[in-house]
């Protein structure tokens, strides 16, 4: 997969709703969408030297994370994600994981990954062993997800941002998740090549600027 351009604005309860309203009469909604949402939850993986949130905050130009993730609450369907961005530009890799691969990545048993033989588990596996990534913090949140094919568009309203306050056990579903502070709601646009003019007075936001907004930095400060 190409790099991709990507926008994100940090918005409040009140341009949320605005932009719900105008992107939801123009694009259609995504596919994971059940009445308008569809919740996430996600895994994050780091070192004990928190290298994926220090190269965030730091704002290095060639950073990665790797992340497990589920949508709805479905177990049948998780995926791997790697995460790379380089000078403003975001690329996101996948693999759908079985079972087996899920509960040994969730635990943090890197030697337990050695019979995969897909690319995206081998090379989390090398770098929980070279570099030591573990499980460091679930991150929940709520995505209102909008496309428009023209420019392969991906518009997202993220909001309701949730931690589990240092639990990793994501695979329980009744893991309690609280609130990540006062974490705004984001506006994300991701494009290819070029954004359409439509799009882009779409998601105008009056006294909004781009942001470095990080979910997964939000929920790391309660563990």
């Amino acid at each position: 997969m190409e790099f991709r351009h990507e926008w994100k604005h940090e918005i409040c309860h009140s341009d949320l709703l605005a932009l719900r309203a105008r992107l939801g009469a123009v694009l259609e909604r995504d596919r994971h969408a059940v009445n308008g949402s569809y919740e996430i939850r996600s895994l994050y993986f780091d070192n004990l030297r928190d290298k994926a949130l220090r190269e965030k905050l730091d704002g290095v130009n060639g950073r990665e994370k790797f992340r497990v993730r589920y949508y709805n609450g479905d177990l049948s369907q998780i995926f791997l994600e790697k995460k790379s961005k380089y000078s403003g530009l975001c690329r996101k890799e996948q693999a759908r994981l079985n079972w087996e691969e899920v509960q040994v990545i969730a635990r943090g048993d890197a030697f337990g990954l050695e019979g995969s033989e897909k690319p995206l588990v081998q090379e989390l596996r090398f770098k929980m062993i070279t570099q030591g990534l573990r499980p460091r913090t679930i991150v929940d949140y709520t995505r209102e997800s909008f496309v428009y094919p023209p420019g392969n568009v991906r518009v997202t309203l993220d909001h309701h941002i949730r931690t589990a306050l240092g639990d990793t056990d994501f695979l329980e579903p009744d893991c309690v998740t609280v609130p990540a502070g006062d974490a705004p709601a984001i506006l994300e646009v991701k494009w290819d090549q070029f954004l359409p003019s439509l799009i882009r007075d779409l998601v105008q936001v009056p006294r909004t600027h781009t942001s470095a907004f990080s979910k997964y930095a939000a929920c790391r400060i309660y563990g």
